[in-house]
């Protein structure tokens, strides 16, 4: 096959070659004209199970390109922002087939980010169970989070968005604006840094987010990041340790929606967690990767998100300091807002889009 190494050009039908910013691949539109999807995850090398924000859970097969959607899904609240969020499979999902999900469930009329779990067996969804629902109901349909992400150790961490309610994220009694920390059973680890405070939450992990889209474990190098919307700018990636105050609203590199003025009182103060990183304007991020596979030599270590509102896959790089060292975006022809980008055991990337369509990245 011989590669012609211009911005974009077609070469087989729905398929595309480039190398844009040094990053060679072909992108591959897979299948379209679906709902929103939000969560996905790999079952194994052939099947990917994916949630849509209106409650349909389905199961793609990426060889005959076919969807298989899922029996005893959940009432979800599907409105605003609100519906059917992450999925993360079990790391021990081939001995014990469970799914994890976030979710925002119907309590008293007013929308909760909720964690739950149930069993896929023979494509269909068994003995589904609630592991918290949150405390975090408001009066707004907006910023409910929500990621899923696992550490080595038997935790699970999840995030709740601050609810568009600005004072929950420096509030311990409620969940809104966290990172939560539990076992894989929905139980409370003893060592979480809250369990001794009577005034917080015991599930608390960190806290001062806004509205977190992207929280990753990456396992080589045992850190556990973050990236999460800011308002008018502010976009950030965070460096999530235990027990830690990142700020919002306090501190924040962002502007009010009706004005050019600072959000807060500035952008730094003692006690709160400076961002590794943040965009100025606004990418609104979505989802958030460590890049660990061998297929895209020039990706290893660097994180990944998809962009909404500037439409682009964004690639960051850390050094070993943790320090920003450089950002690049590509996919930006294709206007498309990034919802999802996962990692395949064959280190492909899957991405999923706000139009309903998921693309292959690969070589």
């Amino acid at each position: 096959m011989i590669r012609i190494f211009v911005f974009m050009v077609f070469l087989l039908p729905g398929i595309l070659f480039s190398n844009t910013n040094n990053f060679e691949y072909k992108l591959e539109t897979v299948v379209s004209n679906l709902g929103k999807v939000w969560g996905m995850t790999y079952l194994n090398e052939k099947e990917v199970l994916f949630t849509q924000t209106n409650g349909e859970i389905g199961i793609l097969n990426l060889e005959k390109k076919d969807i298989k959607y899922l029996l005893n899904t959940p009432t979800v609240y599907h409105r605003g922002q609100g519906g059917l969020l992450d999925v993360q499979k079990s790391p021990n999902f081939e001995k014990d087939r469970t799914l994890y999900f976030t979710y925002v469930k119907e309590v008293k009329k007013k929308g909760v980010t909720t964690l739950a779990k149930a069993k896929l067996i023979n494509s269909e969804l068994q003995e589904w169970k609630d592991l918290l629902i949150s405390k975090s109901a408001s009066n707004t349909s907006r910023h409910f989070g929500s990621r899923i992400t696992f550490d080595e150790e038997g935790h699970l961490y999840f995030t709740v968005g601050d609810r568009g309610v600005r004072p929950n994220g420096q509030d311990l009694t409620t969940h809104a604006g966290t990172v939560i920390r539990l076992k894989l059973d929905g139980t409370i680890p003893k060592d979480n840094p809250f369990i001794e405070n009577p005034n917080a939450l015991d599930e608390i992990y960190s806290y001062g987010h806004r509205n977190i889209q992207g929280i990753f474990y990456d396992k080589k190098t045992k850190r556990l990041w973050a990236i999460e919307h800011g308002p008018r700018g502010g976009d950030e990636i965070n460096l999530i340790e235990k027990g830690k105050n990142y700020g919002w609203p306090v501190i924040s590199f962002g502007k009010e929606y009706w004005a050019p003025i600072s959000v807060g009182e500035g952008t730094h103060k003692a006690g709160m967690e400076q961002a590794k990183k943040y965009f100025i304007p606004s990418i609104a991020p979505s989802s958030l990767i460590v890049y660990s596979g061998k297929l895209f030599k020039s990706l290893e270590g660097k994180l990944l998100s998809g962009a909404l509102k500037l439409t682009h896959l964004n690639i960051v790089t850390m050094n070993e300091n943790n320090e920003f060292v450089e950002e690049k975006r590509v996919l930006e022809e294709y206007h498309q807002r990034i919802r999802n980008v996962i990692e395949s055991p064959k280190g492909e990337l899957l991405l999923s889009t706000d139009s309903g369509r998921f693309y292959l990245l690969t070589k």
